[in-house]
């Protein structure tokens, strides 16, 4: 059978095309407290919860737990002791960047992940090309599951924007886990209360 008959055949043969369902046909997961679920799942991923009461205490911290390399910066506003990075036009200009402090949108418990858009971290290619990632996220704004995530996103208008969970990581066909095999080796998520 050729290549034609094959694809013809598969284009007549198509199954009626359904709607979506109306409900989803459970209840999604709702936390009593998704400040301490988020905490406990991104802590299990390979990610670390710092609690701070300022933005102050962010370069502090970041410059004890992170000695490898001398560049840190930010795309936040007033953040005492921290680079603010002036956006190049070429992202490989952003190469080197050992650790890089951006915000996030929201959290979310059920993957302890954070939603980031361009627009918070200005540069689509800085959470990944950092070596360490470390992430402002209010507790007020931490939603229970995914279900209510694509809800809130749903009403957005955003241009480039993604989940980021925990470090980056990789596992092999040897069951070995490696961390900050195509991303960040380590992500830090500061709790401002």
């Amino acid at each position: 059978m050729s290549r034609e008959q094959i694809l013809k055949a598969v284009k007549q043969n198509q199954p009626d095309s359904e709607g979506l369902p109306d409900g989803l046909g459970f209840a999604p997961i709702v936390y009593d407290d998704p400040v301490q679920k988020f905490s406990d799942v991104l802590t299990g991923i390979g990610g670390k919860i710092v609690r701070i009461e300022s933005t102050t205490e962010i370069a502090d911290y970041l410059k004890t737990h992170f000695t490898e390399g001398d560049r840190f910066v930010t795309v936040l506003d007033n953040i005492p002791g921290l680079e603010k990075l002036q956006l190049p036009e070429d992202p490989r200009a952003l190469d080197g960047i050992e650790v890089a402090l951006i915000a996030a949108e929201f959290g979310v418990s059920e993957n302890g992940a954070v939603w980031v858009t361009e627009k918070v971290m200005r540069h689509r290619v800085l959470p990944f090309i950092c070596q360490h990632l470390a992430v402002v996220l209010d507790p007020a704004t931490i939603l229970s599951n995914m279900h209510q995530a694509y809800e809130k996103i749903g009403q957005e208008d955003y241009g480039f924007a993604a989940f980021i969970a925990g470090p980056s990581k990789t596992a092999d066909i040897e069951q070995s886990l490696v961390l900050g095999a195509h991303g960040p080796k380590t992500m830090t998520i500061f709790l401002l209360s």
